[in-house]
């Protein structure tokens, strides 16, 4: 045992108590608060909150406009619900801790990590993954756009890329340079295929442009 192990068993001056049994007490008291509620709730903040778990849970997810129903721990991630329990592998788990952008999901509207997110916590919320973009066999302009500019190389990235785009360019329908920047800077390809998606971009921002109906100026006009 080191010399600080040994001085962390030794009582504090004049208090008989020791500091590792202080911190021991100290946890223990914090869980009281957790177990006063009924037999299957807990108090947080005052509110009586329902107890999750261990055992799975039986949650339905939004995903692409139709309800899944799933069984799960509280503590899986929404991408490991869809990717384990539903199948819906597009998304790919690579870090782990939010720093590559290859699970990209667009969530409520905008573009989030879903390996940080619980899938409990994504109920009731309207879930997109790249597999509901395409529509009657028919890539979205954002995919058909990643294929003609050749912006991808092993394509492990891919998915998570064409959320983060698609969330771009719905938020942003012709991002200035900075606006790029940032609607992927939280996305990284390691096949450096950067200019290519800058070029997909482009392209899909010009094609949704097309598809976007127009709006009337003050005297009628429409401005295209």
């Amino acid at each position: 045992m080191s010399s600080s192990d040994e001085r962390s068993d030794k009582p504090d001056n004049n208090s008989g108590v020791s500091r590792r049994n202080f911190l021991k007490g100290t946890s223990l008291a914090l869980t009281i608060p957790l177990v006063a509620g009924g037999e299957n709730e807990v108090k947080a903040a005052g509110a009586d909150v329902p107890i999750l778990g261990p055992d799975k849970v039986n949650i339905t997810l939004n995903i692409n406009g139709a309800p899944k129903k799933v069984g799960v721990e509280p503590r899986v991630t929404l991408l490991d619900a869809l990717r384990n329990d539903l199948d819906i592998t597009g998304a790919k788990r690579v870090c782990d801790r939010a720093t590559c952008g290859a699970c990209t999901m667009i969530v409520d509207g905008k573009a989030v990590y879903s390996c940080t997110m619980l899938a409990i916590e994504a109920q009731g919320r309207k879930i997109r993954t790249v597999e509901g973009l395409e529509q009657n066999g028919k890539l979205h302009p954002v995919q058909q756009a990643f294929w003609d500019n050749d912006a991808q190389q092993c394509g492990f990235c891919t998915p998570g890329f064409v959320m983060a785009c698609t969330a771009l360019l719905e938020k942003h329908p012709t991002p200035t340079a900075e606006q790029i920047k940032l609607g992927v800077g939280g996305n990284l390809c390691r096949c450096g295929t950067y200019d290519g998606i800058k070029g997909a971009i482009a392209q899909a921002s010009a094609e949704l442009k097309k598809t976007r109906p127009a709006k009337l100026t003050r005297g009628g006009k429409s401005n295209g």
